[in-house]
Formats: structure tokens, C-alpha cells, sequence
């Protein structure tokens, strides 16, 4: 059987081949020497934005790179800027793999990572996937994600789903006759694992509940779930593995970093030490004791074509008291969660769906500076954010036109002009929230 995902890396010239090779070596270097290969790769870093990006040596300051812990803390307000201004010497969006987050702690902005670095981060996922018997070349994925709207978004999407073995189903309407449908999918398919947003994926956990249904017993192929991007709560898992019938894991990543952690089959949080380095700092930017919660800050060591350098990723947690630098371990992570969007029609969507109203409105130029999704009742939405003027009525009619393209018609939208976002006491900002 050919390898497909692995092949289309490849013709789109991301190094997957080399990549995995340098996975491997990384692996095997003994614990013993780990902590050096680390600090190595730190002092190499840095030192490389420093002579060849502009914009991280005006960031970091005139003084000269002396120790780890004078090196600045980057915030995602940082990179709010062209992405232009941000590429180091050699790279642009030409040669890099670019694309843009979420803004899911509302702070929208666009990323590049060399093709290497990128291709790192699928050798990672699919090592990881390995330590349960899924490969990303050959097992079948049910992938509860959403889909961009737009023709060239579309497309794109559903090339990348046919080489990734990727069936997708969209998460923009998760109505109890929309999952009678992926019901269906499920008895006609051969899934070996499921993979997607937490909220959508409990939603359907809690529909095969009230039908009294255990879906391996559907799809006997099936073999794991993976969740992500929102929190995950014990007593969802303990629902979703009865209902499933298959182990359920946590992933935690971002879409500028890549993988940061994933759980083993002992249920520990393993965190990504091969690739990035994690630091838990306090409010004053100074490493908390393992087992103390602190906010998380992560190195990207081989991203050369930007800086993504003791990154504030806007989480909170703890590493467990066992941790060392070859095999750190989340003791806990605090915040992400997503609240759920009811419309008037009766259609029930997660609140990540706004991620993809987010990128359809988000643009270089930075205009949007922060923002929040507030449901203030049933169809009726305001979304307040932040920016040096007002938005102009075409650009807020751009946006009211997003939301019917992913959500529906009818809908009320209001907008809410400040200079600042109140935060959480933990310094974070939900995306969407529901008020009513």
C-alpha cells in the first residue's frame, strides 16, 4: 500500500522522509544527555533569530543573548503585525508552510514554519499516533472538524482529507437528525479512529447514549478516539470510552507550534520535549517549581523561518513533580474551554465553529486586534472587539455574512468597540462565550 499522507508531504516539499529520521535520532539520545542537547538547541535558536530576523532582534532588545532567562517572553499581541515583517533572511511564503490560528484566546494573528519544521510536526502526530496502532498513511479517520466554506478553502480541505484517509463530518450543524447521518457513515465505514474538536465529539458521545448504542459494535474497526482543542473533563471521558467502546486520549497542540502533548496508554500527559521545550512560568516570567501551576510558554527549537521563543501560548498548568527534560509530563492544563451555540432553528454548534467565521474575516494588516463572540440569546450575537477605529459598515457586513455562510440566516448580530478585553483572573479570554 502506498503511502499517501507521507507522499503528499513530500510533493508539496515538505521533507517528511528526512524528518521522521531526525525524529528517530532525537529519541535515542540517552537521558543522561538530554538536558545538554536541549540547552544546545535553545542557545541555537535564538542565536539564529538573532542574526537573521529583524523583527526578534528589535524585539529582543540591544542587550546581547547571555542567559536563557533574560531571553524575553513573547506574547501573541507581539505578532500582530505583517507576517512579512516577521520571516527571517532566505524565508517567505513561497518557501515556508503559512497558515493562521485560531484565535481561540483572542488573539488571531498569521504563522509561518520552515518546510522541515513543519514537516517535524506531522512526524511527531504520527508517532505519537503509533503508540496506539494508528498511522497516519494507512488508518481511517472520522474527523468531527469544520470545513472552510469558500471554493478554494473547500477544496483544499477535502484534497488534504482524500491523502490523510480522512472522512470529514462537519461540525457546524450537530442536530439529532445530522447525527443520525453520521450514524450511518459509521455502519457503511471502516473507521479506524476518530479524531476532532472535544465539544462535537461529546455531543455525539451523548447521542449514541440516548439511543443506547456502543459504537464499536457499529464500526468494529474502530480502535481509538482523540480529542482536542477544548478542555476535556474525567466525566466526559468516562461517557465517550463507554459509548465508543475504544480508549479516548487528550491532544493538546496549537496550529503555530504543533504538537505539545499527547497521553500514553498509562494516561500520562507526555509533553513534546523532542521538538519544542516547555516552561511553566510565574507572573514574573521565572520557572515555577514542578507541580505548580504557572502560565505556558513554549520554544519551537527548530522553526527557523519565524520566532516562536519562550512563546506565551496563553494556557495555564503544572508539570507533574517526576518530570526530567527527556520525559516531561502535564500534570494538569486549565482554561480552553468552548461554550455551545444554540440558533433559533433549533441547530446546536460548537463554539469553535467561530474559528472559522475568524478566518474568513482575519487579515494581514492586523485590523483586529482582539476579539470575543458573546450569544446573548437564541440568535442573537455580539461580538466585541478590539481595534485603533471603528469597523467600517462593509467590514461588519463581511462578518455578519460569515455567520450565515457557517451558521445560518435570521441571525442578530451587534458589534462592541473597545480599547481593551476584561480577562479572566488566570489572564485569558474565552473566544465565544454563551450569556444566557
Amino acid at each position: 500500500m502506498l503511502n499517501w499522507f507521507s507522499l503528499s508531504l513530500q510533493l508539496n516539499r515538505f521533507p517528511i522522509r528526512k524528518a521522521k529520521n531526525a525524529l528517530e535520532e532525537i529519541k535515542n539520545i540517552p537521558e543522561a544527555e538530554y538536558s545538554g542537547y536541549v540547552e544546545q538547541k535553545k542557545k541555537e535558536i535564538v542565536t539564529y533569530h538573532l542574526k537573521n530576523n529583524i523583527f526578534y532582534r528589535n524585539f529582543f532588545g540591544s542587550k546581547k543573548y547571555t542567559s536563557w532567562e533574560e531571553v524575553p517572553v513573547m506574547q501573541k499581541a507581539d505578532l500582530q503585525r505583517p507576517l512579512e515583517e516577521r520571516f527571517s533572511k532566505g524565508f517567505d511564503s513561497k518557501n515556508s508552510y503559512v497558515g493562521k490560528t485560531s484565535g481561540s484566546s483572542g488573539h488571531p494573528f498569521i504563522f509561518a514554519k520552515d518546510r522541515f519544521c513543519h514537516a517535524l510536526s506531522w512526524a511527531e502526530f504520527n508517532d505519537r499516533y503509533q503508540w496506539y496502532g494508528i498511522d497516519l498513511d494507512r488508518s481511517v479517520q472520522a474527523r468531527f472538524y469544520g470545513i472552510p466554506l469558500d471554493k478554494i478553502g473547500y477544496f483544499k480541505e477535502r484534497i488534504k482529507d482524500r491523502f490523510g484517509f480522512r472522512y470529514r463530518f462537519p461540525i457546524f450543524d450537530l442536530s439529532d437528525a445530522k447525527m443520525e447521518e453520521f450514524l450511518e457513515e459509521f455502519k457503511k465505514k471502516n473507521f479506524d479512529y476518530i479524531n476532532g474538536y472535544t465539544s462535537s465529539i461529546v455531543l455525539f458521545g451523548k447521542f449514541l447514549q440516548k439511543k443506547n448504542l456502543v459504537l464499536k459494535e457499529i464500526c468494529p474497526k474502530l480502535r481509538l478516539c482523540i480529542v482536542t482543542s477544548e478542555m476535556f473533563f474525567e466525566e466526559d471521558k468516562i461517557l465517550l470510552e463507554k459509548v465508543f467502546g475504544v480508549p479516548v486520549v487528550n491532544e493538546y497542540g496549537a496550529s503555530e507550534l504543533g504538537l505539545l502533548a499527547f497521553q500514553n496508554p498509562q494516561d500520562e500527559w507526555i509533553l513534546n520535549s523532542e521538538t519544542m521545550f516547555v516552561e511553566i512560568l510565574n507572573k514574573e516570567g521565572k520557572a515555577v517549581p514542578a507541580g505548580e501551576e504557572g502560565r505556558i510558554v513554549i520554544t519551537s527549537l527548530y522553526n527557523k523561518a519565524h520566532p516562536f521563543i519562550r512563546y506565551d501560548i496563553g494556557d495555564t498548568g503544572a508539570l507533574t513533580e517526576n518530570s526530567s527534560a527527556k520525559n516531561p509530563v502535564l500534570k494538569s492544563l486549565l482554561g480552553r474551554t468552548n461554550d455551545v451555540a444554540v440558533l433559533p432553528s433549533g441547530k446546536v454548534v460548537p463554539g469553535l465553529t467561530f474559528y472559522y467565521v475568524t478566518k474568513s474575516i482575519i487579515e494581514n494588516d492586523g485590523l483586529i486586534k482582539e476579539f470575543i463572540v458573546q450569544q446573548t440569546e437564541p440568535g442573537a450575537f455580539r461580538i466585541v472587539y478590539v481595534s485603533e477605529k471603528e469597523l467600517q459598515p462593509e467590514k461588519k457586513q463581511k462578518i455578519e455574512e460569515a455567520m450565515v455562510t457557517y451558521l445560518e440566516e435570521g441571525l442578530e448580530v451587534e458589534f462592541e468597540h473597545k480599547k481593551t478585553l476584561n480577562r479572566s483572573k488566570r489572564g485569558k479570554l474565552k473566544q465565544f462565550e454563551s450569556l444566557f
